[in-house]
């Protein structure tokens, strides 16, 4: 298995991206907050000895471009273009998605907005209904309905080491299963300058996402894609009962739990990796 590490220009935009594997098969694999590409690497050689692998860094993440906030805005659609402009630059016609956490409002509004392209989803720790978000959104809730400089500060916690210690660690069985690696990298950068408030922006724009919670669920009603929803049952941030309800929309969907947290692939890359191969082949083969 060879991993590539390429850097593309998408309208003006470097933005980076790891690739490995069959290029006839894609699979486009979304990060989530506060992570990049990065966090997918031990998924990736699950993957790859029968689908293309394609994991791009989201625009102010990881090692894409992080243009001023004047000179882009960060917003999730503003997001979600880059990346569809992106499958379009690489010649990704049809693909599967592996969403997680932020990866998730991208690719279900990339399903959105081109359902034809979209030839499964597997969904971890990716939530797309209200039942599945926990109280632990609560303060970010409360800067939604005022967005006051106060409420504004009151998150700059979720950007804390300590924060990302726990987003990695809570939930899983034996802590010292989990690399300090992933965590340090999100924690360098974050640590960028002004990636504070793109982050900030971030938080403030995701209640976006859950508007379009209706609009994602109708999307698969009608075109009813094949749906993996693979869950960390002991995620602090999405709940079990997000995962369970990809079944009232897509009654086939395929709904399994594993032992672990928000984050895991930390702990569970192996288990995923097949559930996932499994799923595909089923699929599209």
């Amino acid at each position: 298995m060879t991993i590539r590490f390429n850097t593309v220009d998408v309208d003006g935009l470097k933005l980076f991206y790891r690739e490995a594997g069959d290029a006839s098969r894609p699979t486009v694999l979304l990060h989530g907050f506060p992570s990049a590409s990065h966090m997918i690497r031990d998924l990736i050689p699950e993957l790859s000895q029968h689908y293309r692998v394609v994991a791009p860094d989201l625009p102010g993440f990881g090692m894409t471009e992080q243009p001023a906030r004047d000179q882009f805005g960060y917003t999730f659609e503003n997001i979600t273009h880059v990346v569809d402009r992106f499958t379009e630059v690489l010649g990704l016609a049809r693909f599967a998605i592996y969403v997680f956490d932020y990866g998730a409002p991208v690719g279900f509004r990339l399903a959105v907005k081109h359902p034809e392209r979209i030839t499964a989803i597997v969904t971890q720790n990716g939530n797309t209904y209200v039942e599945g978000v926990s109280d632990a959104f609560a303060p970010v809730m409360a800067y939604w309905k005022e967005p006051t400089k106060a409420n504004r500060d009151a998150l700059r916690g979720f950007l804390a080491p300590e924060t990302t210690l726990f987003q990695y660690t809570h939930g899983v069985d034996d802590p010292t299963k989990v690399s300090p690696d992933g965590r340090n990298l999100d924690d360098f950068y974050l640590s960028r300058p002004g990636n504070d408030e793109i982050q900030l922006d971030l938080l403030l724009d995701y209640q976006t996402n859950v508007a379009l919670y209706d609009k994602i669920q109708a999307y698969l009603r009608v075109h009813l894609p094949p749906v993996l929803a693979i869950w960390g049952k002991n995620d602090p941030f999405f709940l079990p009962l997000g995962a369970e309800a990809f079944r009232r929309d897509v009654p086939a969907a395929d709904v399994r739990f594993v032992e672990s947290g928000h984050f895991a692939l930390e702990t569970h890359a192996a288990e995923i990796g097949a559930a996932m191969r499994e799923f595909l082949g089923k699929h599209i083969g």
